[in-house]
């Protein structure tokens, strides 16, 4: 996002109307980019402060403070994830988008863990009666997984849906080793995937082979494949001692704060560079139809 045109994004998400709200119906984002959140088996974390709350049943909070969307984890290296299924339907009664993960893991064939997702996610468009008009497709690979198994996983997703799933990268430097080195042809068929980036510090991510990025267009041109970014995870979560510590990017002119407006514990946060119809535009794109 080049910086002047940050005043133009704020007045245009201003004037938006985020999917199944009102007008003025949600509180202003950093940035003024629409926010989403996304969940596991893991979530909600435990209570740390007063305010509001959430669970897979209820996610009206999340609403509340300003989300756009929910994306909820599938599975996980061949195995299904227990909540999945209730909080997408938490998040379409709420008025959110909904969209699925899957986080591809080596040890399993990718091919086997994309029909996985495929078949959650059929079976989900199929289980109920839906106000969300798609379901967001995204596949979210490891950080020592090869090359071939991440083009197996989008090219069967594909070949089954018709959808091109979003690709998420964690900070990581044998994936960034990996996706640079490709050849054209083959950066080419990455970028047909939309980059959802990981970054939750400026300083995060240094070592021997990169320094840290610093900021998102920082990490784009480590990993040398997309010339933009699509969706950002600004904010994790770290566990220390069996506990939760929210991890959020608070540097320049990013400035997120630790906790998502008034809830008492920390998520998984992410914005889309858009405004909220370009984001509506995307979820239908990159979503499997539910009407």
């Amino acid at each position: 996002m080049k910086h002047h045109l940050l005043p133009f994004i704020l007045i245009l998400a201003g004037c938006s109307t985020p999917p199944g709200s009102t007008p003025g119906g949600l509180p202003p984002s950093p940035g003024g980019m629409p926010q989403i959140i996304n969940v596991s088996a893991y979530d909600p974390k435990e209570r740390q402060r007063e305010g509001r709350s959430y669970s897979e049943h209820d996610v009206s909070a999340l609403r509340a403070n300003g989300a756009s969307g929910l994306i909820a984890r599938a599975g996980k290296g061949g195995n299904l994830d227990e909540k999945c299924v209730a909080f997408l339907a938490s998040a379409d009664r709420a008025g959110m988008l909904p969209g699925v993960y899957y986080r591809v893991q080596r040890q399993v064939d990718a091919v086997v863990q994309a029909d996985q997702l495929v078949n959650r996610a059929l079976a989900l468009a199929r289980g109920r009666l839906w106000n969300a008009p798609a379901l967001l497709l995204c596949g979210d690979f490891d950080g020592d997984l090869p090359l071939a198994a991440i083009l197996r996983f989008m090219d069967r997703v594909e070949s089954r849906t018709g959808v091109i799933p979003v690709a998420y990268l964690e900070n990581s430097t044998q994936l960034k080793q990996t996706l640079s080195g490709a050849d054209a042809a083959t950066k080419a068929k990455l970028r047909r995937m939309p980059y959802w980036l990981a970054l939750y510090a400026h300083d995060s991510g240094s070592g021997p082979v990169y320094p840290a990025p610093g900021h998102p267009n920082g990490l784009l041109k480590q990993y040398d494949v997309w010339s933009n970014w699509t969706l950002w995870q600004y904010g994790g979560v770290d566990w220390q001692g069996g506990r939760s510590r929210p991890k959020v990017y608070h540097h320049g002119r990013y400035r997120f704060p630790p906790y998502f407006g008034n809830l008492d514990r920390p998520t998984e946060r992410n914005v889309f560079q858009g405004s909220h119809a370009a984001l509506a535009a995307f979820w239908q794109q990159h979503g499997l139809s539910l009407r």
